[in-house]
């Protein structure tokens, strides 16, 4: 399982890519993988300002439909459109293409509480 060390994560599996005060979202390797093909993603938050923990979009796979959780409060910049037309991004490059969300971050500090990869690890039993 993919894990890269230099990103952060959440409980709820997302992973964060920090860049000043832009953040990049996705899901991580883990989750991608107990969802299943991803055959939707849908975001209408964009130029929205969300609270850490409040949902920003959903993921929906051929099994199940899932909440996104913003990470960190923000602004949501961006959303990746390539998902639109080819939302199997999330399956086979969950840390590349397959990201989800740019967002301006708000409160920095929140940074300190994501978790490390091994932290993660911790979290999914790795």
């Amino acid at each position: 399982m993919n894990i890269p060390s230099e990103l952060k994560y959440t409980k709820d599996h997302e992973w964060i890519k920090i860049d000043g005060d832009i953040a990049t979202v996705g899901i991580t390797d883990f989750a991608q993988g107990e969802l299943g093909d991803i055959v939707y993603v849908e975001v209408e938050t964009v130029g929205e300002e969300l609270e850490q923990e409040e949902v920003f979009g959903t993921v929906e796979a051929v099994k199940t439909v899932s909440d996104l959780f913003l990470p960190l409060t923000g602004e949501i910049l961006e959303f990746n459109e390539n998902l639109e037309s080819d939302p199997e991004l999330v399956n086979s490059d969950p840390y590349g293409e397959g990201w989800m969300v740019k967002i301006k971050i708000s409160d920095t500090s929140q940074i300190d509480d994501l978790l490390s990869a091994d932290g993660y690890k911790k979290v999914i039993g790795a």
